[in-house]
């Protein structure tokens, strides 16, 4: 489909054949230079002199197309009406820097729809010369080495790699790294046993005997033979009234399931029912009573741990998994924080480029876009066609081998080059044609870029909008722009994508030369490709 696309059976593009002449008309054109001889540096005044009807519109030449001279002013024009016709004087200020002979080219007029050409002119510049005796010489100054200024690319990926390094660490030490515990977190991985031994001897060192704080004291000392049946005999302990308690206690003993002496109990109930009065009713036992009382909470500790069964080997291997499970748990927790951290740091690196370089800019460039990659790649910049265009294109564009018709053959010799075609999303066509016996005829541009048009039309494409304009190359070739946009067929028969155009036409004698570009309206990134090849056509000339 693609070659049935860019053929166009050239008869498409090129059948022009048929648009592309036009007659001469009877409006007068002269050019002159004063002086014809000058020395580096001055100025020549050349005059082109035209007569028209009073109604038609003429074109000057702009630009620099006086090439090899440079042209340093181009002045108004001066107008004298002569009966019904117009006498039209312009004057251009040319100047050379080089002494030697030149030749002035010849300078497209167009009258109407009419397109007249001066004749070309020779202009001597001279040598200007210089007394030795009286102008000082002076010796070639040394040539100085310029240290090359390098890329700074390398201070980007140190800067990367700096960012990274200083996230890692941070994630590392604030989530991976084996902290040394804490004194609370030491004491909480102690057994229930030492925890409550521990407790004691820092009860012991408190000052609540001294200043005579019973009711600290004693709040401190049942939490503790509390917190360890809690942890070791019955996990209500904590929150149960002191005969809630006692009773569970002789439950547990005739069951057989703690082997506690009916002392013990006894014991432990007159040291709670004691800090009950001391916390609840105020009481104020003896100093040497709560220090008696510390000591049988010690001992009942101890009484306490003999009398618990010993574990089984499926406990012991029920609380090494537990361990197991508790270790698994913490490294999850911290795999998934420090996925949470990266995902956000992206994020945030994401939103910044965004903001930087636009969205869809960045999505696309993470994710991948035709269009990007052909903006973004090693272009080409390469001649085609004889006289040559010379272009830049995001890829190097390959001949297209032509079925002509044999009345287009006799006609035209016709090269094509391209990329792309019109049903993909970017297309490139650059061409080239050589009439023969074209006599005094003219090439139309105009009826040539018609001829184009019908020719996409038969090919499907619907809803076309034609603009023109005047159009100057960067090394000052003038032609014709013919852009706007249209229905473009897709790649799924029957259907139809918004898309854009633009042809750029060149004419001289009997060649005429054709860039022809097609795009989606949705490429973001095409308008960027289309401004970058259009500033990159020169033509050149067959003598050069």
């Amino acid at each position: 489909m693609k070659s049935a696309v860019f053929s166009f059976r050239a008869s498409v593009i090129f059948f022009l054949v048929f648009f592309l002449f036009s007659l001469f008309s009877f409006s007068q054109v002269t050019s002159s230079i004063d002086p014809t001889s000058i020395k580096i540096g001055e100025q020549i005044t050349y005059h082109i002199q035209v007569e028209a009807d009073s109604t038609a519109l003429v074109v000057f030449p702009e630009g620099q197309t006086f090439v090899p001279l440079e042209m340093i002013e181009s002045y108004d024009i001066d107008t004298l009406k002569n009966k019904d016709k117009f006498n039209l004087i312009k004057r251009y200020g040319l100047t050379q820097f080089d002494s030697g002979r030149y030749t002035i080219p010849r300078q497209k007029i167009i009258i109407g729809s009419k397109t007249f050409f001066t004749d070309s002119l020779q202009v001597e510049v001279r040598n200007i010369l210089v007394d030795s005796t009286k102008q000082g010489l002076y010796d070639i100054k040394p040539i100085i080495e310029v240290e090359k200024t390098g890329s700074d690319w390398w201070k980007y990926v140190l800067l990367a790699l700096l960012i990274i390094g200083v996230l890692g660490f941070l994630i590392y030490w604030f989530i991976w790294r084996k902290k040394p515990l804490t004194e609370e977190e030491q004491i909480a991985l102690l057994p229930p046993y030492d925890r409550a031994k521990l407790a004691l001897r820092k009860l012991d060192e408190s000052n609540y005997l001294e200043n005579e704080a019973l009711k600290d004291y004693y709040s401190e000392l049942t939490f503790i033979i509390r917190k360890y049946l809690d942890e070791k005999v019955y996990d209500r302990a904590l929150e149960s009234t002191t005969d809630e308690l006692i009773n569970r206690l002789n439950l547990l003993k005739a069951g057989n399931q703690v082997d506690l002496s009916k002392e013990d109990i006894r014991n432990l109930e007159s040291i709670l029912k004691r800090a009950d009065l001391v916390k609840f009713a105020k009481s104020a036992p003896d100093v040497e009573l709560a220090k008696i009382d510390r000591n049988t909470i010690d001992i009942e500790i101890d009484h306490v741990k003999e009398a618990l069964p010993e574990p089984t080997e499926e406990e012991k291997l029920q609380n090494i998994k537990y361990k197991e499970e508790q270790e698994r748990k913490k490294k999850r927790n911290k795999t998934i924080l420090t996925v949470i951290i990266g995902i956000a740091l992206l994020i945030m690196v994401f939103i910044g480029f965004s903001i930087k370089y636009g969205f869809s800019y960045v999505k696309d460039t993470i994710i991948g876009h035709d269009s990007i990659e052909l903006l973004e790649g090693d272009w080409v910049t390469s001649e085609y066609g004889v006289p040559p265009i010379t272009i830049s294109t995001p890829k190097v564009l390959k001949r297209l081998n032509l079925e002509l018709p044999n009345e287009v053959l006799e006609q035209a010799d016709v090269t094509m080059f391209g990329y792309g075609s019109l049903l993909e999303r970017f297309s490139i066509v650059v061409a080239t044609s050589h009439f023969k016996n074209l006599g005094e005829n003219k090439i139309d541009l105009q009826q040539s870029v018609e001829a184009n048009l019908k020719m996409w039309e038969q090919k499907g494409i619907q809803n076309m909008v034609v603009q023109n304009e005047k159009f100057t190359t960067p090394n000052g070739a003038e032609g014709l722009k013919t852009y706007g946009n249209a229905d473009f067929p897709s790649v799924n028969a029957g259907t139809f994508e918004k898309g854009n155009y633009v042809i750029f036409s060149f004419t001289s004698e009997n060649v005429l030369q054709q860039i022809i570009l097609s795009w989606r309206e949705d490429d973001v990134y095409a308008k960027q490709m289309i401004e970058r090849i259009q500033n990159s056509i020169e033509l050149k000339k067959l003598e050069e």
